[in-house]
C-alpha cells in the first residue's frame, strides 16, 4: 500500500437511528478518481441522512479538486498515485480494521449510489447477517441497471460463481460497487483484497473462505458526471477476464 495523507477530522453524523445502528460504529469508505463535480454533493447527502455514519473519502490519486472538494467535509485519504478501485477500498478497509469499525461500506464516488439506500444494507443486516451484504439492482430492477451488454456479462459473471461456489449465497449483482462488510470481512479483506476486478473477484476469494454474502435490492441511479471505464468492447473483455479470475479461484480453493 503507498503513502497517504490522512485528515483524521471525525465526520461521525448525529440524529436518531435504529438501535442496532446506534450501537454499532459505521464507516462510509467512499473510492474516487476524479470525482470533484459529484463528491461534494454526495457527502451532502450523506449528512442530511442524519445517521451516526464516518466517512473516509480514498482520492486514488486524483488530478483534479476531488481531495479539496472532499475534505471539507469528511476525512480524506490522499493517495499518493493511482492504485485503481481495489487499492482505493482496501485502504479504507484497512482504516476500518484499524480503528475497530463495526461496518464498513462501500459506496461509490460518482453519485450513482443513494447514501438513503445505506439504511437498506444495515436492516438487511440485522434481520438476516451475513459477512457480506451487497446492494444489487437487479432483484427489484427499480432504478439505473446499466446498458443491456454489461447486463449480459453480470448475469454470466453471477452464475459462474453460483457455481462454483455454491452455498456462498445468491448473487445477481456482483459488480455492484455498494456492499456492507462486518468484521468478519474486514479482517479478511484488510490482509488482502483484489487489484484487478475486485467486486467480483472479491466475492470468489470470500465465498472460497467460507464467507457468507447475502444481497438486499436498492435503487441507484445513472452518473450525472464523468464517464464509465467499462464500456463498449472493454465490457466483453472485462467479463472475459473475471470468468477467468473466477475459474482461477476456484482451481485454487481445490489444491
Amino acid at each position: 500500500m503507498t503513502d497517504m495523507e490522512l485528515d483524521l477530522t471525525d465526520t461521525c453524523r448525529s440524529g436518531a437511528a435504529a438501535p442496532y445502528v446506534r450501537a454499532s460504529r459505521i464507516l462510509l469508505v467512499i473510492p474516487c478518481y476524479n470525482e470533484e463535480a459529484s463528491i461534494g454533493d454526495l457527502l451532502d447527502e450523506i449528512a442530511a441522512t442524519g445517521r451516526p455514519y464516518h466517512t473516509l473519502v480514498v482520492d486514488d490519486g486524483s488530478s483534479d479538486a476531488t481531495s479539496a472538494v472532499a475534505s471539507a467535509r469528511s476525512p480524506v485519504a490522499r493517495l499518493t498515485q493511482n492504485l485503481g478501485i481495489g487499492g482505493a477500498v482496501q485502504t479504507g478497509i484497512k482504516y476500518a480494521s484499524r480503528q475497530d469499525f463495526d461496518f464498513c461500506i462501500q459506496i461509490d464516488g460518482d453519485g450513482q449510489h443513494d447514501p438513503r439506500e445505506i439504511e437498506t444494507l444495515l436492516d438487511a443486516y440485522a434481520l438476516q447477517p451475513t459477512n457480506i451484504t451487497i446492494g444489487s439492482r437487479f432483484i427489484d430492477n427499480a432504478g439505473f441497471c446499466s446498458t443491456r451488454m454489461r447486463r449480459a456479462g453480470i448475469r454470466l459473471i453471477a452464475r459462474a460463481l453460483n457455481t462454483l461456489f455454491a452455498g456462498g449465497g445468491l448473487i445477481t449483482d456482483p459488480t455492484s460497487g455498494m456492499r456492507l462488510l462486518d468484521r468478519r470481512a474486514i479482517a479478511f479483506f484488510a490482509k488482502a483484497y483484489p487489484m484487478d476486478f475486485p467486486e467480483p473477484i472479491s466475492l470468489a476469494w470470500a465465498m472460497r473462505a467460507g464467507l457468507t454474502v447475502g444481497e438486499v435490492p436498492v435503487e441507484m441511479r445513472a452518473r450525472e458526471n464523468g464517464v464509465s471505464s467499462i464500456d463498449g468492447l472493454k465490457s466483453v473483455s472485462y467479463m472475459i477476464r473475471v470468468l477467468g479470475y473466477i475459474l482461477l479461484a476456484r482451481i485454487a480453493r481445490r489444491s
